[in-house]
């Protein structure tokens, strides 16, 4: 892989502020693409942007907010000339509660930090994709989206969503000229776990088992620098 095989290419990633976003926008940054960053915390997205590149280009916004996302779309599509080259849904909650005893309005909130807000980013930037026949649509998917564990039932039912509608998008866009893939990590070392400190947990992978999320963000760079002719469809990765 080249050291610049993104050189010219526009990625937009959201919950770009920590974790595997942040990982990945700075790998992406290094790899030649100029990076837009989406979160919520405007001072970190600001300081990230200035520690990655000149061009790398700050959106505070809620993706769970409509409005909020309909601003960051339209400034988006302005300074790229058109929809990023790539859109990597990143931004997830990961709370931990039996069903039970997990309120409706937490279980309401993951489904659309989750599952909603990707849609939403998904909805606004495909149909420029489709008309100029390019674009690559990650989704950060997890080994929740296809294995159940006690307590995961919002996160479960989101990352199972999630992998519904790659596979859904996946059909829709064959033969388009647009790639979907999703990267499913097992249990990753990120700042998404310091709730519940896991170390301290029975039957939670301790953080040193765990991937890093530079391992993740190496996953999605290899996925989109693929030849325009080849779709990374799936990729699941776990600690060695």
């Amino acid at each position: 892989m080249s050291a610049r095989a993104l050189e010219g290419r526009t990625a937009l990633i959201t919950g770009a502020s920590r974790g595997i976003g942040r990982a990945t926008a700075e790998m992406l940054a290094v790899s030649g693409a100029r990076v837009l960053l989406v979160a919520r915390s405007a001072h970190e997205l600001q300081v990230l942007a200035d520690s990655i590149r000149e061009d790398a280009v700050a959106i505070p916004c809620d993706v769970t907010d409509a409005e909020a996302v309909a601003r960051m779309v339209a400034l988006a599509i302005t300074m790229c000339g058109g929809a990023p080259d790539i859109v990597i849904n990143n931004a997830g909650l990961f709370p931990i509660a039996p069903l039970d005893a997990m309120s409706v309005e937490n279980f309401e909130r993951t489904i659309g930090v989750n599952l909603v807000a990707p849609f939403r980013v998904l909805r606004a930037f495909l149909p420029d994709m489709r008309a100029r026949g390019s674009g690559h649509v990650v989704t950060i998917g997890s080994v929740a989206d296809r294995t159940v564990f006690a307590g995961n039932g919002a996160y479960a039912a989101s990352k199972y969503g999630q992998r519904a509608m790659h596979e859904v998008l996946r059909a829709e866009l064959r033969g388009s000229g647009v790639r979907t893939t999703l990267v499913s990590p097992a249990a990753t070392d990120t700042p998404i776990w310091d709730p519940i400190n896991p170390d301290t947990q029975p039957g939670f992978p301790t953080r040193a088992s765990m991937l890093r999320a530079q391992d993740v963000a190496d996953t999605v760079l290899w996925a989109v620098s693929r030849s325009a002719a080849v779709n990374v469809d799936e990729v699941r990765i776990s600690s060695a």
